[in-house]
């Protein structure tokens, strides 16, 4: 007979009559013991998104119906939101003075598995798992989704092989034999050490660009760590359990054409005593109209599951860098965390939807701290010049307003929202502004910068290696247009794209008394103003020309 955890559980195994299963060292309930970021995960219970009684917005569960999910205890103090699709003024409006007195609970956090198998090695044949007591259990990998292009092949057993790892997944007993089935697997020596770190700021030369782009984006480099910055050097560091803000960008794919502009992302949580980073939360805003084909959906996720999921990993098929700022007091993690979850309900709602320019993965995760007071330096739009042109030449060439309008949309954006590589710039250069690393512009501090400023204590830079696969390595994400103009092929027939499908959003889930969305008009208002006043000139000249004509007429 099968045996398995409950979900219901912290760690207790569904037994038929009989003797107990040995269980190896290390597994254990995914909550058991556990942070989900900067909250112990002891707040929350096990449930997937079929749940009647789950405290949060239904509209968010319906995403979730056979996933795994950590969801907050009925006791909990949960995030609410405000029916808004304004990003902005609804995060200004909770915490005007960029502040919040206690961080309430998310309504969701997808977990993906039930159970954590901690301080294993994959053997070499692949098939099986070793435990700290040196028992050994069968290892299998969760289903490789049939839309998913790549999937964990030799090399990566080769890699995860040769360190020891903490897994999320599965964990049966049938017929006296156990089984892992993992999702996640993650590699334990990817931690940030501070005592192996050594000072290393920007050169004259380098910038946060240079950093991103070396080595060809860095996808097969090893995990490497670098202090930027600290508070008070040369003293012994204290980093252990100290509050994180994480600034993450995930690099260009190898084999998508329309994902080289990247990834971001922004994580809350704490440094762990061994530089453990596994359980911090991760923000990830991806389009819910749309079947990612690799399984993604947007959910607050552990930092494991976002990055080394089988299927969903941004690791899998990308590069990836991060800027940590490692904070001496929690409260300026957890203003964005609360900030953001209030955003996630309203995402889910459908009271905004996503939008590759306008409300993309940056501009969103951006836009919460804007609304809490920090005011990342803008860059400007690419070019509105060109984007008339684009317009103009797209709409005749696609016969297609709808097609001229989504290209005008990327050229006027502004850049820092619109490109991760960009945003994930702009946030570490005023990062090192604000605390006196580097100069540049003054300005007046709000009050939740002044607080950033005076809770920051030490900056790090991480570059985290693609997972060897079947997939083709990834590089660096585009900083602009024209890099991404020069890295696809000409004739966009020939480029490489990944379709995928449409995801309805149910009608029923829709708030009748929610704002509707904004639809954006296929003809946007400055080509409306340039047409209309063209209307209005060769109308005047007609008049003119009409004008003369009748005067002689009058005169015969």
């Amino acid at each position: 007979m099968l045996k398995t955890r409950s979900l219901l559980g912290a760690g207790v195994l569904l037994m038929s009559a009989g003797t107990q299963a040995t269980e190896p060292a290390g597994l254990k309930s995914a909550l058991a013991g556990e942070r989900l970021g900067l909250l112990p995960a002891m707040q929350f219970r096990l449930s997937n998104g079929n749940c009647p009684d789950c405290v949060t917005v239904k509209q968010g569960l319906w995403y979730f119906q056979n996933e795994v999910l950590a969801v907050p205890l009925p006791s909990q103090p949960v995030s609410s939101f405000k029916r808004s699709g304004d990003i902005v003024r609804g995060t200004k409006e909770w915490a005007p003075d960029g502040a919040s007195n206690q961080l309430a609970l998310p309504g969701l956090v997808w977990l993906g598995a039930p159970h954590i198998l901690d301080d294993a090695h994959i053997l070499a044949d692949g098939a099986h798992v070793r435990s700290s007591d040196d028992a050994v259990t069968s290892l299998a990998l969760a289903p490789k989704l049939a839309s998913n292009l790549s999937y964990w092949d030799p090399k990566t057993t080769a890699f995860f092989a040769q360190r020891e790892v903490r897994m999320r997944g599965t964990y049966n007993e049938a017929d006296g034999k156990s089984s892992f089935v993992a999702r996640t697997v993650w590699p334990k020596d990817f931690a940030i050490d501070q005592a192996k770190m050594r000072a290393q700021p920007l050169g004259k030369d380098e910038s946060f660009a240079t950093y991103v782009r070396a080595e060809g984006g860095g996808a097969s480099s090893p995990f490497s760590t670098r202090l930027l910055w600290e508070r008070k050097p040369g003293q012994a560091r204290q980093w252990q359990d100290k509050p994180v803000i994480g600034v993450m960008l995930n690099g260009a794919q190898g084999d998508d054409d329309e994902a080289y502009g990247g990834h971001f992302a922004v994580a809350t949580g704490y440094l762990g005593r061994e530089g453990e980073w596994s359980d911090w939360i991760v923000n990830n805003f991806y389009n819910l109209d749309s079947v990612s084909e690799k399984g993604i959906i947007a959910a607050p996720v552990p930092m494991d599951n976002y990055l080394m999921d089988l299927n969903s990993g941004q690791q899998y098929y990308r590069p990836s860098y991060m800027l940590v700022a490692v904070l001496s007091n929690a409260r300026t993690a957890a203003a964005y965390q609360g900030g953001v979850q209030r955003v996630f309900n309203q995402f889910y709602r459908h009271d905004f939807t996503y939008q590759h320019a306008k409300a993309n993965c940056a501009g969103i995760s951006l836009d919460v701290f804007k609304g809490l007071g920090w005011n990342v330096p803008q860059r400007g739009p690419t070019s509105n010049l060109k984007a008339l042109g684009a317009y103009a030449y797209l709409s005749a060439k696609d016969m297609s307003l709808a097609s001229g309008r989504k290209m005008y949309d990327y050229l006027t954006e502004e850049q820092v929202r619109l490109y991760p590589a960009v945003a994930f710039e702009a946030a570490g250069n005023d990062l090192l502004q604000l605390v006196g690393a580097t100069k540049g512009k003054a300005r007046k501090l709000t009050a939740y910068e002044k607080q950033l400023q005076g809770d920051i204590e030490a900056l790090v830079l991480v570059r985290i290696p693609q997972i060897p696969s079947s997939r083709v390595m990834g590089s660096n994400p585009v900083f602009s247009f024209s890099e991404y103009r020069q890295r696809t092929p000409p004739n966009q027939a020939d480029w490489k794209i990944v379709p995928v499908g449409a995801r309805p959003f149910p009608d029923a889930l829709r708030d009748a008394n929610a704002p509707p969305p904004k639809a954006s008009s296929p003809v946007p208002l400055p080509v409306a103003g340039i047409a209309l006043g063209g209307v209005i000139g060769i109308g005047a000249l007609i008049r003119r020309r009409r004008k003369p004509r009748a005067s002689a007429d009058q005169g015969v």
